[in-house]
């Protein structure tokens, strides 16, 4: 590099260049506007015309310091100035050498520099295979770029051909392309000519990728653009077609049909404005364009919607009545509800549909009462699952925007009705599921709500329908489930099971004369003893409802149908000594009363989803270190009713006569036959104290007492739920005597008039009372421990 370049010392003006980069060889005109800039070009031309060219690092400073320019220029020599109007100047000048800036002498009133000028002696240059090489490349590259970019001049590579010295080469390349301020810099600064070339080649495949990747951009846009003119030349001559053939009229027929039943559908003001809004769009779509399908089912379904369409109440309240029973044995307080309802609408000729729950075990009739009410009273019936509904959509549907949208349920369901206030069952209500598609049970709360109902929007629709002349009936098992906001908009009306002559009455009036029409059968060839029917309910079922009634009668038939076509015989009679043989051994037994009266066994009542229960709650006491023991799949609210019945029996051990120390010289042990069920509940609370007390004093319990209530500390018995469903396992069980909390008194009006006779209903406050009437003293009498 020594024999390549002279180095001269030299003092001259700088000119900080802005956007701009100058280099050995190149001629160029620039205007000069700053007045330290317009100085230095006039101290340089008193002199020897000689002047140092910089490039600025950032070309938007306006007033540039020492700091501001790079430290690698070009010494150039002027030679022509031009005055402008406004007082610049237009410079024309040569780039002779590289030159290295090594201090900045002075800064006012123009920059003045010490610089080390790098004169290039070509003379001395090797030129080596290495440098033939990287030149060759660099000659490829610059044919490649000149390919992909057709703003630079071709005539750049005949010039650039006849150059045989490979730094002039590089440096005219570089002036002559448009590179970032950087890679020019880094040219300009490459001083070696080997790694001059080097970076020159960089830089140049560089620009290549991108212009290779600009190219194929834009093939892609002009591909795209391309499809778009020959689709549009296309429908035009297919719109002179359907013109020739006439199918454009019969698209702007449409148009006017769908515009007259829009007119006829006679919507809301809101719907009605939104229709002919959507129809003004479809008109001016061509008739084979994508959105003329959505639209149009939009439209239809605003036009299938019973906006006005109402169908017309028979209000007669004998006639419902007949209608309700002939359809459903029991069910009274439904009956009474909806018999109110049609009451209070004749006298006063409006009335927002009201919304029952109907709360109850399965197989009771939930379900098939809505429909008994729809034909009482002359409406349209239509039912909707919600069990297992997890996304709000599916209540509100999808909105437009999301391709195959549709509304939902609720609105579906009311075109499907055909009318604006059909009775609308919405099955098993608590079975609503969420997850992050939405929390369907919210969405139901406007649905639910009258004061909200009336301008129901569902998102597809986008328009207020109203809801508020539906009756809305809605079915759950349970409430637990159901969201208290949902459960407030709700009459809850709960249904309690069938007893069993509620359940012979009903497979005599309705079970049997159904199933013998589905099986082709008739009383002349079939017959079942009213005997085998109640053996059927006690011994076959266990359920609240009648739905495994009915399988079993459904089961005797097909065995009947079987036997009369296989064996020709005319006619099967089912009595108890033959049932059995078509129905196999019984499946269930319910617990009788005992044979005797035992220490520690006390009868209990229990209610689960199926019905009441009765259960034997067994205690025994052995001598230990007072561990209790609680065992039988007990829940926790029950393990903490029995241990405040200990607690309250050591508070008055010796009132009772028992040991007062019995807490630490015994284990006591309490168990809950059928270990396999799950109990739970703090009604079994005065049955498990009472069977500790008599293992405790070894007294016997009568056998046909059963009994139930919380107890508390104090030993007060308090209400409990379920009271009907219990009475009926007892009254089925044998029990002679029922024990139950004085506050549960109230719930004795369900009890039939028949089962009342039947048993001796004792209310109690608190345990004490238990106790007189449960235990047996040694002479066979009732305790008298008090």
């Amino acid at each position: 590099m020594d024999k390549l370049y002279t180095v001269v010392e030299k003092k001259l003006p700088l000119i900080p260049l802005r956007g701009v980069s100058i280099f050995p060889y190149m001629v160029i005109h620039f205007d000069v506007g700053r007045e330290k800039s317009i100085q230095a070009l006039e101290h340089a031309m008193i002199s020897d015309s000689m002047i140092v060219l910089s490039t600025q690092i950032d070309p938007k400073i306006d007033d540039p310091t020492e700091n501001d320019f790079y430290r690698v220029g070009t010494v150039a020599i002027v030679k022509q100035m031009l005055k402008l109007p406004g007082g610049s100047i237009r410079v024309l000048v040569e780039g002779i050498n590289r030159c290295k800036i090594k201090e900045c002498v002075k800064t006012e009133p123009f920059f003045e520099v010490l610089i080390d000028e790098y004169i290039y002696n070509p003379e001395n240059l090797e030129k080596t295979t290495e440098i033939e090489a990287m030149m060759r490349l660099i000659l490829n590259d610059i044919e490649e770029y000149l390919e992909l970019n057709p703003r630079t001049s071709e005539e750049l590579l005949t010039t650039v051909e006849d150059i045989e010295d490979p730094g002039r080469l590089a440096d005219v390349i570089t002036s002559y392309i448009f590179l970032k301020q950087e890679d020019d810099q880094a040219v300009l600064e490459a001083f070696d000519i080997s790694e001059r070339l080097e970076v020159l080649h960089k830089i140049l495949q560089a620009e290549i990728e991108l212009l290779k990747i600009e190219d194929k951009i834009n093939q892609r846009v002009r591909k795209q653009i391309s499809k778009i003119q020959k689709e549009y030349y296309l429908r035009e001559q297919l719109k002179a077609i359907q013109k020739e053939l006439g199918e454009e009229e019969d698209y702007s027929s449409e148009i006017e049909d769908l515009k007259e039943k829009i007119k006829k559908a006679k919507m809301s003001k809101e719907a009605e404005e939104k229709a002919l809004k959507e129809l003004e769009r479809l008109s001016k779509l061509p008739s084979y364009s994508a959105e003329v399908g959505v639209i149009r089912t939009y439209l239809d379904w605003l036009i299938e919607l019973p906006w006005s369409k109402e169908t017309k109440e028979k209000i007669d309240i004998k006639r419902s009545r007949n209608i309700l029973d002939e359809d459903h044995f029991g069910l009274n307080d439904v009956k009474e509800r909806i018999l109110e309802f049609i009451a209070v609408k004749k006298m006063t000729g409006t009335l927002k549909g009201p919304i029952l729950c109907l709360v109850g075990p399965p197989g009771v009739g939930k379900t098939s009462i809505a429909k008994s009410i729809s034909k009482a009273l002359n409406r349209n019936f239509v039912r909707m699952s919600l069990g297992g509904v997890r996304d709000e959509a599916e209540i509100r549907g999808h909105r437009r925007t999301y391709v195959g949208s549709m509304p939902g349920r609720i609105i579906s369901s009311i075109k499907k009705a055909g009318t604006r206030n059909p009775v609308f069952l919405l099955d098993e209500v608590d079975k609503l599921a969420n997850d992050f598609r939405g929390d369907p049970a919210s969405a139901l709360l406007e649905v639910l709500d009258p004061e909200q109902n009336s301008t129901f929007t569902d998102h597809y629709l986008e328009v207020a329908f109203d809801l508020s002349k539906v009756m809305f009936i809605t079915t759950a098992n349970t409430t637990a489930s159901i969201p208290q906001a949902l459960l407030d908009r709700m009459e809850v009306i709960r249904i309690s099971g069938y007893t069993a002559e509620e359940k012979f009455e009903i497979a005599r009036r309705h079970l049997i004369p159904k199933q013998l029409k589905e099986h082709g059968l008739t009383k002349d060839n079939f017959s079942i003893s009213d005997q085998a029917l109640r053996i059927v309910i006690s011994n076959y079922t266990r359920e609240a409802g009648v739905r495994n009634l009915e399988r079993n009668i459904a089961n005797l038939c097909r065995k009947a149908a079987k036997k009369i076509v296989e064996e020709g015989i005319k006619k099967v009679s089912i009595s108890a000594n033959n049932l059995d043989k078509y129905l196999g051994s019984p499946r269930f037994r319910f617990d009788t009363v005992k044979d005797e009266d035992l220490v520690g066994v006390v009868n209990g009542l229990a209610w689960t989803e199926v019905g009441g229960d009765t259960l034997s709650v067994e205690a025994i006491v052995m001598k230990g270190k007072g561990n209790i023991q609680l065992t039988g799949q007990l829940g926790d609210v029950m393990k903490e009713s029995a241990m405040a019945g200990i607690s309250y029996i050591r508070a008055n051990a010796e009132r009772f006569g028992i040991d007062p120390y019995f807490y630490k010289n015994y284990d006591i042990h309490i168990h809950v036959p059928e270990g396999a069920i799950p109990k739970d509940g703090p009604s079994a609370g005065v049955t498990m104290a009472t069977a500790v007390i008599s293992a405790l004093k070894n007294v016997k319990v009568k056998k046909d007492v059963a009994m139930t209530g919380e107890i508390t500390l104090r030993g007060i018995v308090l209400p409990v739920g379920g009271i009907k469903e219990k009475v009926l396992a007892a009254h089925l069980m044998g029990i002679k005597t029922i024990i139950l909390p004085e506050d549960n008194k109230i719930n004795l009006e369900e009890i039939p008039e028949k089962i009342k006779k039947n048993i001796e209903f004792v209310l109690v406050k608190s345990l004490d009372e238990v106790l007189e009437k449960a235990l047996i003293v040694s002479g066979g009498d009732e305790d008298e421990s008090k």
